[in-house]
């Protein structure tokens, strides 16, 4: 008989406790699949919409960051280099002029007898030389911005010997003669050499250059 009452009381007080369980759930009831505490109602990935699993699939492929690496940024858009304004033309600095003279200072020199003979040519008046008609048409110096000082002369050089008649006059030599450098355009002639020494008795400005 005591036994039975045990029994009566135990299932009377689990009746209890299921209908106190019942009561709590029925106040507070559970969460539903996908709720997250603090966070929210999270769907299932495949039944969110488009847009949600676009970015979610996003961020499940983004590699992780790096240790010690610093927080990323957006970056600002970029900006092309502003074209630089063209630089305004330098104008031109015209070469300046020569300074012409009135006369050359010439040597020649007899290639059978070694002698030889500085002698002085004036612009546009035949000198003779032995059997050579030497006829200077300028002489000039360097000007100051060429870097170097030099002399110029324009010779025309005509073999003609003394006796006339007996042999037509030739051109031997025809072009610029240069003092300094007297090799670079030589007299081309058998038995005599001329050569440019320098300029004389400055010119005239309006005196033109007569070839």
């Amino acid at each position: 008989m005591r036994v039975r009452h045990v029994a009566v009381l135990i299932l009377g007080l689990a009746a209890c406790a299921a209908g106190a369980v019942a009561a709590q759930e029925a106040v507070n009831p559970p969460p539903p699949p996908g709720y997250i505490p603090g966070v929210g109602y999270a769907p299932p990935a495949d039944q969110a919409p488009a847009a949600q699993r676009s970015v979610l699939a996003q961020a499940d492929q983004a590699p992780p960051p790096e240790e010690g690496a610093p927080p990323s940024e957006a970056s600002p858009e970029t900006v092309a280099p502003a074209e630089p304004l063209p630089a305004p033309e330098a104008k031109k600095r015209e070469p300046m002029k020569r300074r012409r003279f009135s006369s050359a200072i010439l040597q020649a020199v007899d290639k059978t007898t070694a002698e030889t003979l500085r002698f002085e040519a004036k612009v546009g008046e035949p000198v003779r030389y032995k059997g050579l008609v030497l006829t200077v048409h300028a002489c000039e110096l360097s000007a100051p911005d060429e870097g170097h000082t030099d002399a110029f002369a324009h010779v025309n050089i005509q073999a003609q010997p003394e006796a006339l008649g007996r042999t037509p006059a030739r051109v031997v030599f025809r072009g610029w003669m240069f003092a300094n450098a007297p090799g670079l355009h030589p007299v081309q002639h058998p038995l005599y050499d001329v050569w440019l020494i320098t300029c004389r008795t400055a010119a005239p400005e309006a005196a033109g250059l007569n070839l």
